[in-house]
């Protein structure tokens, strides 16, 4: 009977269990002091901020909580002048740091209080506030606006 349930056991571990469980998104920074991974939990633990602005992709005002990207290189211990951001299709832009303090830039896990799914912008969405400055209403910071990001380089 103990064999039995050992070999049930062992069936539902290998095979049921992986099915149950969600895989959480996550996003890993690289520099020079090394390379950390973070996962959505992890992210929303290190504080989220909001984010109300218009933007060329969403209808109307959408509202982006996310981590300060600032505060998340600080995290990841990762300094340098440029911060290369990866999406999942391999897609890559190099913004300056300094924009990260100096717009507020973010790093958004949700939009309009919900996880943004992969197919629609998500998991991470590198956001600009557009609507607070002139300056941001156009090229180069919309193009500085990366969704589906897996990875940030900084240099």
């Amino acid at each position: 009977m103990r064999l039995l349930a050992s070999i049930a056991f062992a069936i539902f571990a290998a095979f049921v269990a992986p099915a149950l469980a969600q895989d959480v998104p996550s996003v890993t920074i690289t520099s020079s002091s090394g390379s950390v991974t973070f996962d959505r939990n992890q992210l929303e633990a290190m504080g989220l901020v909001s984010i109300k602005t218009s933007t060329p992709w969403n209808d109307g005002v959408v509202n982006f909580e996310g981590v300060p990207m600032a505060l998340l290189l600080e995290k990841a211990k990762a300094q340098g002048a440029t911060a290369t951001i990866i999406a999942l299709n391999d897609y890559s832009v190099d913004i300056p740091t300094s924009d990260f303090a100096k717009f507020g830039t973010i790093l958004a896990v949700k939009r309009n209080g919900n996880y943004m799914p992969i197919d629609d912008q998500g998991p991470f969405f590198v956001m600009y506030p557009f609507d607070s400055n002139p300056i941001l209403q156009g090229q180069p910071y919309h193009g500085r606006a990366v969704w589906q990001v897996k990875a940030i380089s900084v240099k």
